[in-house]
C-alpha cells in the first residue's frame, strides 16, 4: 500500500462544507514546501476569523492513506502558535491507517482550532494552518490480536461500557 493523500469525494465535500464544486476542483493536497520538511502542509479550503478565546472546526477536504504500521500526527504551524496563539484542541491530531475511507465521512480529516491570543487572527484561503507528519510506530510484542474494525469516523474507537 502507498502512503498519500487524496481529496475527499464532490459528494463529501459538499456536505461537510459550505463550498462549491468549483471549489472543490481548486484546491490541492498537502505537500512539503522544501526538500528536508518533515511535515505536509494543510491550506484553509476558505478564508475565515478567529476571534479571541473562539474556536472553530476546520475541514480540510484530505484524507490520508498509509502503511499499516504508519500514523499521521497533526501539529499547528509553529507561526501561528508563536505569533498568535493559535492551538489545535486537541494538541496533536492522530490518524489512525483505518480512519482512512470510513464509512462516516470517508476519512475526511477535520482540526479545530481555538485562539488563545488576544487579536483576532484572519486566515486566507489556501493559508498554510496544520502540518502533517507520517511515523513508523510500534506495537507490543506480547499484544493479544485485535480484531475490532473501525466503521465510523472521530471519536468511533471509543468503547461504550
Amino acid at each position: 500500500m502507498a502512503r498519500k493523500f487524496e481529496k475527499i469525494s464532490q459528494k463529501q465535500f459538499i456536505k461537510d462544507t459550505n463550498l462549491t464544486i468549483e471549489d472543490y476542483k481548486n484546491y490541492n493536497i498537502p505537500k512539503r514546501s522544501t526538500a528536508y520538511s518533515a511535515g505536509y502542509d494543510f491550506t484553509t479550503l476558505e478564508a475565515f476569523t478567529v476571534n479571541p478565546n473562539e474556536t472553530k472546526l476546520i475541514p480540510t477536504g484530505i484524507k490520508a492513506d498509509m502503511n499499516k504500521d504508519e500514523v499521521l500526527l497533526l501539529f499547528i504551524r509553529s507561526s501561528l502558535g508563536f505569533k498568535y496563539n493559535i492551538r489545535m484542541c486537541n494538541q496533536t491530531g492522530v490518524i489512525d491507517k483505518d480512519y482512512y475511507n470510513n464509512e462516516d465521512n470517508e476519512g475526511h480529516i477535520f482540526v479545530k482550532i481555538k485562539n488563545e491570543g488576544e487579536k483576532a487572527k484572519e486566515f486566507k484561503q489556501g493559508e498554510k494552518f496544520v502540518q502533517g507528519v507520517f511515523l513508523k510506530y510500534l506495537t507490543t510484542d506480547n499484544e493479544e490480536e485485535i480484531l475490532k474494525i473501525r466503521k465510523g469516523g472521530i471519536g468511533s474507537t471509543n468503547d461504550k461500557h
